[in-house]
């Protein structure tokens, strides 16, 4: 017998366009022989669409606005087997979506609430590897009421930390509001951005030389496995918004071009990541390389990456011999599982 599979998209995030085009490639690879597979799309406003509205917003690409916002309804949810929550970003990818799902007794993929909030919460992320042993960029915390009041002990920690530096909100994904700093008097221009859409901000070092970015991909629950290691290369200061989601800005290298040792480093940290912060079904865990010194510094981790069929994570498992409908397939099942 089919199993009944709903599959949401869209949401209320910056990453709205890029849910809708995740989903598009995965409706079209989950095997029909085995799935029977619902889209239902959630608009930037909160409402979840009706079919024919869904559909619209699936064939063009974006959601229609307005509308009465209406509450999340776990009923939504009743009569399937599991839910796919491919939705990026706030209101979707950090333990919102996922405690609904878990209040309505639903099989879901991805992360729980708790993995999926403090893999979305960048301060919590970096608290949670720092137990765990896992190098990371120095880095310090700043809330809007400080910096409102007290703006000159966060100069300090900027001081600190040295220019250039990174000025990032704490729970948004996608590069959104991210600042490169590189003088002190650019420092309020890039915070006044960064609290515009957090409350908590994050200071993060820049390393002493430019590094390598480099990506691996983890499928499982509690026996997790990891891809080989992928690289994005890029000539942008950084990976900003425009250079993630403008074509031709950003190249990608599988597997990259790194000696044996330093992969299986970066495979064996990501699943530590994985573990530590109660992962489960996928993420993709970013680390930057600094090859002139060795160091290995875990940037993110993504509990919900991109899922086109050209996005970083399907790409990296398809060189690990797993193509694209085998991998949502797996997935699924893996949302299935006793967990």
């Amino acid at each position: 017998m089919k199993k009944r599979i709903l599959l949401l998209a869209g949401g209320q995030s910056g990453e709205h366009e890029v849910s809708l085009m995740s989903a598009r490639s995965v409706l079209s690879a989950l095997p029909r022989d085995q799935f029977d597979v619902t889209p239902v799309v959630i608009s930037k406003q909160g409402r979840w669409l009706p079919p024919t509205e869904t559909q619209r917003a699936l064939e063009s690409g974006e959601a229609p606005t307005g509308g009465d916002l209406v509450l999340h309804r776990a009923a939504s949810a009743e009569g399937y087997d599991a839910v796919f929550p491919l939705l990026h970003g706030p209101m979707g990818e950090d333990g919102t979506v996922q405690g609904l799902l878990t209040l309505a007794g639903i099989p879901f993929v991805g992360s729980g609430v708790l993995g999926s909030a403090v893999s979305m919460d960048k301060v919590m992320t970096k608290q949670v590897l720092a137990s765990a042993g896992i190098p990371q960029v120095a880095w310090a915390l700043a809330v809007r009421r400080e910096w409102q009041t007290q703006p000159d002990t966060v100069r300090e920690r900027a001081a600190a930390l040295g220019y250039p530096l990174f000025v990032k909100p704490a729970n948004l994904g996608s590069s959104v509001g991210i600042s490169k700093v590189a003088r002190p008097e650019d420092l309020d221009g890039a915070m006044t951005l960064a609290f515009s859409l957090d409350r908590r901000v994050i200071l993060e070092a820049m390393t002493a030389h430019k590094p390598r970015e480099v990506e691996v991909g983890i499928l499982g629950n509690d026996a997790p496995i990891a891809s080989p290691v992928g690289e994005l290369r890029f000539d942008a200061d950084f990976y900003d918004y425009e250079t993630k989601y403008t074509e031709g800005r950003a190249s990608m290298h599988i597997p990259a071009p790194l000696s044996a040792e330093v992969a299986e480093q970066i495979r064996t940290l990501a699943l530590r990541a994985f573990r530590a912060l109660d992962c489960a079904g996928l993420a993709r865990v970013d680390f930057f390389y600094v090859e002139e010194t060795g160091e290995l510094l875990l940037n993110e981790v993504n509990t919900m990456p991109g899922f086109t069929t050209t996005s970083m994570y399907p790409k990296l498992f398809e060189a690990a011999g797993l193509n694209y409908s085998a991998l949502v397939t797996r997935l699924v099942e893996l949302a299935l599982e006793d967990r």
